[in-house]
Protein backbone atom coordinates (compact mmCIF):
# COMPACT_ATOMS: atom_id res chain seq x y z
CA UNK A 1 0.00 0.00 0.00
CA UNK A 2 1.35 2.92 -1.06
CA UNK A 3 0.82 5.91 1.68
CA UNK A 4 0.54 9.90 -0.04
CA UNK A 5 1.57 12.84 1.08
CA UNK A 6 -0.92 14.86 1.70
CA UNK A 7 -1.53 17.92 -0.39
CA UNK A 8 0.70 21.14 -0.20
CA UNK A 9 -0.92 24.10 0.87
CA UNK A 10 0.81 27.61 0.05
CA UNK A 11 1.32 29.70 2.41
CA UNK A 12 2.23 33.76 2.29
CA UNK A 13 4.32 34.73 4.87
CA UNK A 14 2.55 38.33 6.17
CA UNK A 15 2.54 40.53 8.86
CA UNK A 16 3.38 38.90 12.06
CA UNK A 17 0.95 38.32 15.15
CA UNK A 18 0.97 40.50 18.41
CA UNK A 19 2.80 37.98 20.03
CA UNK A 20 5.65 37.40 17.75
CA UNK A 21 4.40 34.10 15.67
CA UNK A 22 4.13 34.87 11.82
CA UNK A 23 1.07 35.42 10.16
CA UNK A 24 0.08 33.35 7.45
CA UNK A 25 -2.30 32.97 4.55
CA UNK A 26 -2.92 30.47 2.23
CA UNK A 27 -3.01 31.49 -1.77
CA UNK A 28 -6.91 30.56 -1.76
CA UNK A 29 -7.31 33.28 1.17
CA UNK A 30 -5.06 35.90 -0.51
CA UNK A 31 -7.45 35.39 -4.10
CA UNK A 32 -10.29 36.09 -1.76
CA UNK A 33 -8.48 39.23 -0.24
CA UNK A 34 -7.44 40.46 -3.94
CA UNK A 35 -10.85 39.99 -4.92
CA UNK A 36 -12.12 42.15 -1.81
CA UNK A 37 -9.39 45.35 -2.95
CA UNK A 38 -10.54 44.97 -6.61
CA UNK A 39 -14.57 45.41 -5.48
CA UNK A 40 -13.32 48.37 -3.23
CA UNK A 41 -10.91 50.22 -5.53
CA UNK A 42 -14.09 49.72 -8.31
CA UNK A 43 -16.31 51.17 -5.66
CA UNK A 44 -13.96 53.85 -5.28
CA UNK A 45 -14.00 55.19 -8.67
CA UNK A 46 -17.75 56.13 -9.15
CA UNK A 47 -17.41 58.00 -5.86
CA UNK A 48 -14.62 59.99 -7.23
CA UNK A 49 -16.31 60.50 -10.64
CA UNK A 50 -19.68 61.25 -8.98
CA UNK A 51 -17.79 64.23 -6.46
CA UNK A 52 -16.03 65.67 -9.77
CA UNK A 53 -19.47 66.01 -11.70
CA UNK A 54 -20.47 67.87 -8.37
CA UNK A 55 -18.00 70.15 -8.46
CA UNK A 56 -18.49 71.11 -12.07
CA UNK A 57 -22.38 71.35 -11.64
CA UNK A 58 -21.83 73.73 -8.59
CA UNK A 59 -19.11 75.90 -10.61
CA UNK A 60 -21.44 76.05 -13.40
CA UNK A 61 -24.15 77.45 -11.12
CA UNK A 62 -21.79 79.80 -9.65
CA UNK A 63 -20.90 81.13 -12.83
CA UNK A 64 -24.56 80.55 -14.06
CA UNK A 65 -25.40 82.99 -10.91
CA UNK A 66 -22.75 85.98 -11.34
CA UNK A 67 -23.51 86.18 -15.02
CA UNK A 68 -27.31 86.94 -14.05
CA UNK A 69 -26.66 89.25 -11.00
CA UNK A 70 -24.59 91.33 -14.05
CA UNK A 71 -27.36 91.23 -16.68
CA UNK A 72 -29.19 94.69 -16.76
CA UNK A 73 -33.32 94.21 -16.94
CA UNK A 74 -34.60 96.64 -20.00
CA UNK A 75 -37.89 97.41 -20.55
CA UNK A 76 -39.01 98.94 -23.93
CA UNK A 77 -41.74 101.47 -24.60
CA UNK A 78 -44.85 100.22 -26.19
CA UNK A 79 -45.84 102.33 -28.83
CA UNK A 80 -49.46 102.02 -29.32
CA UNK A 81 -49.80 102.27 -25.78
CA UNK A 82 -47.48 105.34 -25.09
CA UNK A 83 -48.23 108.97 -26.12
CA UNK A 84 -46.66 112.36 -25.22
CA UNK A 85 -49.04 114.66 -24.00
CA UNK A 86 -48.59 118.55 -23.76
CA UNK A 87 -51.13 121.66 -22.80
CA UNK A 88 -50.09 125.61 -23.37
CA UNK A 89 -52.10 128.96 -21.95
CA UNK A 90 -54.00 130.05 -24.92
CA UNK A 91 -54.08 134.18 -24.34
CA UNK A 92 -54.03 133.18 -20.75
CA UNK A 93 -57.85 132.21 -20.88
CA UNK A 94 -57.85 128.75 -21.53
CA UNK A 95 -55.76 125.07 -22.12
CA UNK A 96 -54.53 123.63 -25.33
CA UNK A 97 -53.78 120.59 -25.61
CA UNK A 98 -52.17 118.25 -27.82
CA UNK A 99 -50.03 115.15 -28.42
CA UNK A 100 -47.44 113.09 -29.89
CA UNK A 101 -48.34 109.96 -30.95
CA UNK A 102 -44.75 108.44 -31.59
CA UNK A 103 -42.84 107.53 -28.65
CA UNK A 104 -39.98 105.12 -28.03
CA UNK A 105 -37.85 103.80 -26.00
CA UNK A 106 -36.54 102.20 -23.10
CA UNK A 107 -36.18 102.20 -19.59
CA UNK A 108 -32.98 99.99 -17.85
CA UNK A 109 -33.12 98.35 -14.21
CA UNK A 110 -36.67 100.37 -13.38
CA UNK A 111 -36.42 98.56 -10.00
CA UNK A 112 -32.97 99.94 -9.00
CA UNK A 113 -32.71 103.41 -9.25
CA UNK A 114 -28.98 103.44 -8.26
CA UNK A 115 -28.73 101.65 -11.48
CA UNK A 116 -31.65 102.62 -13.75
CA UNK A 117 -31.95 104.92 -16.93
CA UNK A 118 -34.23 106.27 -19.12
CA UNK A 119 -34.03 107.05 -22.66
CA UNK A 120 -36.47 108.43 -24.69
CA UNK A 121 -37.57 109.39 -28.13
CA UNK A 122 -40.27 111.55 -29.88
CA UNK A 123 -41.20 112.06 -33.43
CA UNK A 124 -41.83 115.87 -33.26
CA UNK A 125 -43.96 114.99 -36.54
CA UNK A 126 -46.62 112.83 -35.10
CA UNK A 127 -47.92 116.23 -33.48
CA UNK A 128 -51.96 116.14 -32.92
CA UNK A 129 -53.84 118.91 -31.95
CA UNK A 130 -56.73 118.03 -33.65
CA UNK A 131 -56.63 121.16 -35.58
CA UNK A 132 -55.01 120.10 -39.13
CA UNK A 133 -53.95 123.95 -39.49
CA UNK A 134 -52.24 124.27 -36.38
CA UNK A 135 -50.76 121.41 -36.61
CA UNK A 136 -48.94 122.16 -40.20
CA UNK A 137 -47.89 125.76 -37.94
CA UNK A 138 -46.32 123.19 -35.09
CA UNK A 139 -44.66 121.81 -37.34
CA UNK A 140 -42.85 124.76 -39.63
CA UNK A 141 -39.97 126.56 -38.46
CA UNK A 142 -42.20 128.50 -36.01
CA UNK A 143 -41.94 125.99 -33.43
CA UNK A 144 -40.45 122.22 -33.78
CA UNK A 145 -38.96 122.81 -37.13
CA UNK A 146 -39.65 119.32 -37.76
CA UNK A 147 -37.67 119.16 -41.29
CA UNK A 148 -34.54 120.09 -39.38
CA UNK A 149 -35.06 118.82 -36.08
CA UNK A 150 -36.91 115.75 -36.51
CA UNK A 151 -36.83 113.86 -32.79
CA UNK A 152 -37.17 115.12 -29.60
CA UNK A 153 -35.11 113.05 -26.58
CA UNK A 154 -34.69 112.78 -23.57
CA UNK A 155 -31.87 110.88 -21.73
CA UNK A 156 -31.12 109.87 -17.70
CA UNK A 157 -28.64 111.27 -15.78
CA UNK A 158 -30.33 110.53 -12.25
CA UNK A 159 -32.85 108.28 -11.07
CA UNK A 160 -34.07 108.89 -7.36
CA UNK A 161 -36.53 107.51 -5.51
CA UNK A 162 -39.05 110.21 -4.35
CA UNK A 163 -41.82 108.11 -2.19
CA UNK A 164 -43.68 105.35 -2.02
CA UNK A 165 -44.30 104.05 -5.72
CA UNK A 166 -42.69 107.46 -7.14
CA UNK A 167 -39.11 108.69 -8.68
CA UNK A 168 -37.50 111.66 -9.83
CA UNK A 169 -35.74 111.44 -12.81
CA UNK A 170 -33.05 114.36 -14.17
CA UNK A 171 -31.60 114.16 -17.77
CA UNK A 172 -31.34 115.97 -20.86
CA UNK A 173 -34.45 117.31 -22.71
CA UNK A 174 -33.53 118.03 -26.08
CA UNK A 175 -36.38 120.23 -28.23
CA UNK A 176 -35.69 122.11 -31.64
CA UNK A 177 -32.09 121.73 -31.29
CA UNK A 178 -31.55 122.76 -27.56
CA UNK A 179 -30.78 120.95 -25.27
CA UNK A 180 -31.71 121.59 -21.23
CA UNK A 181 -31.89 119.87 -17.92
CA UNK A 182 -35.20 118.59 -17.30
CA UNK A 183 -36.99 116.64 -14.06
CA UNK A 184 -39.01 114.44 -14.43
CA UNK A 185 -41.58 113.18 -11.53
CA UNK A 186 -42.65 109.79 -12.23
CA UNK A 187 -45.59 107.47 -11.09
CA UNK A 188 -44.40 103.80 -11.11
CA UNK A 189 -43.63 101.39 -12.39
CA UNK A 190 -46.20 99.44 -11.80
CA UNK A 191 -45.49 95.82 -11.11
CA UNK A 192 -45.62 93.84 -14.04
CA UNK A 193 -48.78 91.89 -15.39
CA UNK A 194 -48.65 89.11 -17.52
CA UNK A 195 -51.20 89.26 -20.68
CA UNK A 196 -52.58 86.07 -22.27
CA UNK A 197 -49.55 85.46 -24.47
CA UNK A 198 -47.30 85.30 -20.97
CA UNK A 199 -45.78 88.61 -21.93
CA UNK A 200 -45.20 90.87 -19.14
CA UNK A 201 -46.31 94.19 -18.82
CA UNK A 202 -45.77 97.74 -16.93
CA UNK A 203 -47.00 100.79 -16.65
CA UNK A 204 -45.48 104.76 -15.56
CA UNK A 205 -47.00 108.27 -15.98
CA UNK A 206 -44.04 111.57 -15.60
CA UNK A 207 -44.69 114.93 -15.84
CA UNK A 208 -42.71 118.17 -16.36
CA UNK A 209 -43.35 121.96 -16.99
CA UNK A 210 -41.19 124.10 -19.06
CA UNK A 211 -40.36 126.97 -21.27
CA UNK A 212 -40.83 127.10 -24.85
CA UNK A 213 -38.55 130.07 -24.81
CA UNK A 214 -35.59 128.06 -23.60
CA UNK A 215 -35.70 125.85 -26.44
CA UNK A 216 -35.90 128.95 -28.65
CA UNK A 217 -39.38 129.10 -29.58
CA UNK A 218 -40.87 132.36 -29.36
CA UNK A 219 -43.16 133.17 -31.74
CA UNK A 220 -46.46 134.99 -30.62
CA UNK A 221 -45.27 134.98 -27.00
CA UNK A 222 -48.14 137.05 -26.45
CA UNK A 223 -50.81 134.77 -27.60
CA UNK A 224 -49.34 131.63 -26.91
CA UNK A 225 -48.17 131.17 -22.91
CA UNK A 226 -44.40 130.00 -22.15
CA UNK A 227 -45.00 127.33 -19.75
CA UNK A 228 -45.70 124.21 -21.46
CA UNK A 229 -47.02 121.19 -19.48
CA UNK A 230 -45.50 117.81 -20.42
CA UNK A 231 -46.92 114.65 -19.53
CA UNK A 232 -46.42 111.10 -20.80
CA UNK A 233 -48.09 108.15 -20.23
CA UNK A 234 -46.27 104.47 -21.50
CA UNK A 235 -46.43 100.83 -20.95
CA UNK A 236 -43.69 99.04 -21.21
CA UNK A 237 -43.07 95.75 -22.57
CA UNK A 238 -40.24 92.75 -21.91
CA UNK A 239 -38.99 92.80 -25.26
CA UNK A 240 -38.66 94.84 -27.90
CA UNK A 241 -41.90 96.04 -30.07
CA UNK A 242 -41.86 93.64 -32.64
CA UNK A 243 -39.22 90.92 -31.34
CA UNK A 244 -40.20 88.21 -30.04
CA UNK A 245 -40.30 87.84 -26.66
CA UNK A 246 -37.69 86.66 -24.52
CA UNK A 247 -36.74 83.36 -23.21
CA UNK A 248 -39.09 82.18 -20.19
Amino acid sequence: MINRAPPVTKFLHLSALPWGQPRVVSEEQQKVLRKGNSSNIIMRKPTIATSASLLVLFCMANVASLRAVGQNETWYLDPPHSAAQFSVRHMGISNVRGTFTKVNGTVTNPDDPGKASVDVTIDASSVDSRVQRRDDDLRSDHFFDVAKYPTITFKSKKVEVAGPGKLKVTGDLTIHGVTKEAVLDVDGPTPAMKDPKGNSHRGASATTTISRADYGMNTMSGMIGDAITIQLDVELIDHAPGGPPPAK
